[in-house]
């Protein structure tokens, strides 16, 4: 009787315990996730072929999401997926004979991270490495005529290709928080063959 006594004594200081404990007393690690929306430039979108540049527009919205660890306040690491969007319409992309390009680049990152803590703000830099993928469109035309006498003329042939890069990423950004929540704006850039693709992006996180 005294053994279960014990041990229903031992099991409810646990369970005291644990509802009085923070959040933070179990994330040791400083666990936090978030997600983030912005404008990206994606250079590629000028044309993959530099014998024939397009007019255009590469200025995209962006989304992203992320997960985090900062177990000290001045060093972090981050999972990044950035999708730095796409135009979905050709309007635009084509040169003098009719064939238009674009891409949509998409990213996974992984990043270390350095703060410089202040009162109630972070700055901070990022750099690592990205498996980046870039999807390219390219758009061929018909041949003009007296009818379609402008390119581009007649139905678009669309042709993709798919291009995997591991190549480095970095950053820059501040961040306010107040308890388990962070806004941040940050600067974010990728190394490619088909042009760098970066993004300003504006997030929020929690610390669980």
């Amino acid at each position: 009787m005294n053994r279960i006594a014990t041990m229903t004594l031992a099991a409810g200081t646990l369970g005291l315990w644990a509802a009085g404990a923070s959040a933070s007393d179990w994330n040791v690690l400083g666990l936090y996730a978030g997600a983030g929306i912005g404008e990206s430039t994606v250079r590629s979108d000028e044309g993959f072929d530099p014998d024939y540049p397009t007019d255009s527009h590469p200025h995209h919205t962006a989304f992203k999401g992320i997960v985090g660890i900062r177990p000290i306040p001045f060093v972090g690491a981050e999972a990044e997926y950035i999708d730095f969007g796409h135009d979905t319409s050709a309007d635009g992309y084509y040169d003098g004979n009719g064939n238009s390009e674009d891409s949509h680049p998409k990213a996974g990152v992984l990043s270390a991270v350095g703060y410089l803590p202040l009162p109630y703000l972070d700055v901070f830099v990022k750099a690592g490495v990205a498996r980046l993928e870039t999807n390219l469109n390219s758009y061929s035309y018909s041949e003009c005529s007296a009818s379609l006498p402008l390119p581009p003329c007649g139905e678009p042939v669309l042709s993709r290709q798919q291009a995997w890069e591991t190549k480095a990423a970095y950053g820059a950004g501040v961040q306010a928080h107040f308890f388990g929540l962070a806004v941040r704006g940050e600067y974010e850039r990728i190394s490619s063959s088909f042009g760098d693709p970066d993004a300003f992006m504006v997030s929020a996180t929690w610390t669980f």
